[in-house]
């Protein structure tokens, strides 16, 4: 009885909930690095600015300029939306402006761009609560584990009080281990939603002011 209990010790026990923790943590860096490499791409553009010559150019008549000014920054989320208006009104240019057309093709260019820009976010936190409770069932089982131990017949004091302390490690490593998965999961999270956020929050402020723009050109 006890050579079984040692071969399902919480030493053992403990390691099957540390590898799911480690792939739980790969996933998490994978899709942060990628979300943080693709949101820092997409920032960076001074809004006010670059929106602000866009109006400019497109009051004098100049679509080709406001149009390579969208080009040489495509990248960013907020050229992509104005560069589609921009480029409907270049069209529409020998007639008379049409304000609802462009309107369309400035949300037909945000819609292209928003969804990517929330995309596989949300998994992080999906990660931060998923490696908690990992963490948890760990903690669970390690202590079944060593209270199991002790009630054990034919195991000596001694083999007990180390089979409880290493259930009670194996509780408090596998909760420690979920944590420090959970914790930058949550906290990368929450920072790539606030630049998310704040982009897109650019990208309606400028797309309003630039129809704002031409509806009072008309």
């Amino acid at each position: 009885m006890a050579e079984v209990m040692r071969n399902f010790s919480p030493d053992t026990a403990g390691w099957v909930f540390m590898w799911i923790l480690l792939v739980t943590a790969v996933f998490m860096v994978a899709i942060a690095a990628e979300r943080l490499v693709y949101i820092m791409r997409k920032s960076g553009l001074n809004a006010e600015k670059f929106a602000g010559e866009i109006r400019r150019l497109v009051g004098k008549g100049e679509y080709n300029k406001a149009l390579q000014l969208c080009e040489a920054a495509k990248d960013k989320p907020l050229a992509h939306v104005l560069g589609a208006g921009v480029r409907k009104l270049a069209k529409e240019k020998q007639g008379e402006v049409d304000i609802r057309a462009i309107q369309n093709a400035v949300d037909e260019g945000a819609l292209e761009v928003i969804p990517k820009l929330h995309e596989r976010t949300n998994l992080l936190a999906t990660i931060g609560n998923v490696a908690t409770l990992i963490g948890l069932m760990g903690t669970i089982y390690g202590l079944i584990l060593s209270f199991r131990s002790i009630s054990a017949p034919g195991i000596d004091a001694t083999e007990k009080a180390r089979m409880l302390a290493a259930g009670i490690s194996t509780a408090m490593n596998t909760t420690l281990t979920g944590l420090l998965i959970a914790v930058p999961a949550v906290l990368l999270y929450t920072y790539i939603t606030n630049k998310t956020a704040k982009i897109i929050d650019e990208i309606d402020e400028h797309t309003v002011k630039f129809i704002n723009f031409l509806t009072e050109g008309r």
